[in-house]
């Protein structure tokens, strides 16, 4: 039996914390606290319930300040609702402590992935890159600051899905901070040099930091190797000179982009989703698999890791990704501008936009052109999880697009993310969010939802989408 204590209140197998959560065992144990895995008694489903060790156990000021850090970790996170974010359920206390229910996933640490297995093909790091980017650019959408990316606090589930973790000192606006100022937050060897040098983290060294994991996640190695001296750690982390990557293949250009020395020069982390999956797929960004008809699930899934599986591991379920087929550029419906009377206006010509016979004048402006791509990329009784995929398809850039499809009938839009549902009921209506407005030639970007479905009717309707300008 294991057991951990903050302040005053013992947790272990078989207690009861708060009337509710039943701790079944240990998930996780580290020098900051432990993770606990429990039963939700009242809901009958696994979670994972975090807590946080105080500095100083017996002192009843050090406790009561870890409190209050754990209840700020959970609503700074509560903020992030992305499927590649660990969900955050609740704080609850008992006693003098805190603790955060979170769900429960079969993962391990990315960290605890490349022990086993080795770096990861290049192509599978792109994807990976591209799932984190997304939470973290959903993040950032909403002022949060992760601080912290590092193998560590990325989980990878069995089924190969990334989710970003551990919000513990993340900065948010409108919250306090839980570290002092003239501090050096997160982990030594994934920090930004900014960091190293004493700046205050932000966007963009959330933006190295994670092209710092995905460095290690090819590599084997941190770009500025791990040192038990941590000032001479942070001195070279400082100088921001790396060596490139020497075995990320295609992925190498993306990955230095992220790890430029000047924060300026780092791309926004919506840029750089796009830019890890246009490494390995020109044209399709995906945020998670993409459907592989023409191969077995388990042949793509061992081809991830340069070392082979163990005969243990764990393949996708054999749930298909099931994909509509998109609305060529110039075709539209006829009842097209009844469906779309509050998007963008005016679809532009699709022919060939060249000047006039004769005329002297410039040339006509190319149109604006975009195309999207619906899937269903999980499933459920009573709902579905879809992906869609919005591409510039045109040769000039899109700056704002709008994608609506006829609602198939028993089905509704529950949850929706990286884009702003506008109407909904028979048609359904989404337009881009800020950060995925503009798409240049051959760009592309994706929102998700989560969608009721009454009578296991999930339906493949076709998409139209409008470019803004």
């Amino acid at each position: 039996m294991t057991e951990a204590t903050e302040g005053s209140v013992p947790v272990h197998e078989g207690a009861v914390i708060a009337g509710r959560y039943r701790v079944l065992g240990r998930a996780g144990h580290g020098a900051m606290g432990t993770v606990w895995r429990a039963k939700d008694e009242r809901l009958d489903r696994l979670v994972a319930i975090k807590q946080l060790f105080p500095d100083s156990p017996a002192d009843p000021a050090a406790a009561e300040r870890t409190r209050e850090r754990t209840i700020r970790e959970a609503r700074v996170t509560a903020r992030l609702r992305h499927p590649h974010a660990v969900v955050v359920y609740d704080v609850v206390e008992q006693g003098a402590a805190a603790y955060i229910t979170m769900e429960y996933l079969a993962a391990r640490t990315l960290t605890d992935l490349l022990e086993e297995h080795g770096p990861l093909v290049p192509e599978y790091a792109a994807e990976l890159g591209a799932q984190l980017a997304s939470a973290l650019a959903a993040a950032h959408a909403e002022g949060v600051v992760h601080r912290d990316i590092s193998p560590n606090n990325v989980l990878v589930t069995t089924d190969g899905t990334a989710k970003i973790t551990d919000f513990g000192v993340a900065h948010a606006r409108g919250e306090g901070t839980a570290t002092g100022r003239g501090l050096v937050v997160g982990t030594p060897a994934y920090l930004a040099p900014e960091v190293a040098d004493g700046e205050e983290p932000g966007f963009p060294s959330d933006v190295y930091s994670l092209g710092a994991t995905l460095y290690t996640a090819l590599e084997g190695r941190p770009p500025f190797g791990t040192d038990e001296n941590q000032l001479a750690l942070l001195k070279r982390v400082g100088s921001g000179e790396i060596t490139p990557p020497a075995t990320s293949g295609p992925v190498t250009d993306a990955v230095l982009r992220l790890l430029r020395r000047d924060p300026a020069d780092r791309p926004a982390m919506a840029g750089a989703a796009r830019l890890l999956t246009r490494a390995t797929a020109p044209g399709v960004t995906p945020a998670v698999p993409p459907p592989a008809a023409a191969e077995p699930v388990p042949t793509q899934r061992r081809r991830r890791f340069r070392v082979a599986f163990a005969a243990t591991a764990v393949v996708l379920t054999a749930a298909a990704v099931v994909a509509a087929t998109a609305i060529p550029p110039g075709r539209e419906p006829a009842n097209a501008a009844a469906q779309l009377a509050s998007a963008p206006s005016g679809t532009p010509p699709t022919g060939s936009a060249g000047p006039a016979t004769g005329s002297a004048g410039p040339a006509t402006a190319e149109p604006t052109r975009c195309a999207a791509r619906y899937q269903v990329v999980k499933s459920w009784n009573g709902g579905f999880q879809g992906l869609v995929t919005v591409r510039n398809s045109g040769r000039a850039g899109v700056r704002g697009w709008t994608v609506s499809w006829a609602t198939p009938a028993g089905t509704s839009i529950d949850d929706l993310w990286n884009g702003r549902l506008v109407r909904t009921g028979a048609t359904s209506v989404i337009v881009n969010a800020e950060w995925n407005a503009e798409l240049k030639q051959g760009e592309s970007t994706t929102f998700g939802f989560i969608a009721l479905a009454r009578g296991g009717n999930r339906g493949m309707p076709v998409t139209e989408c409008r470019p803004g300008e």
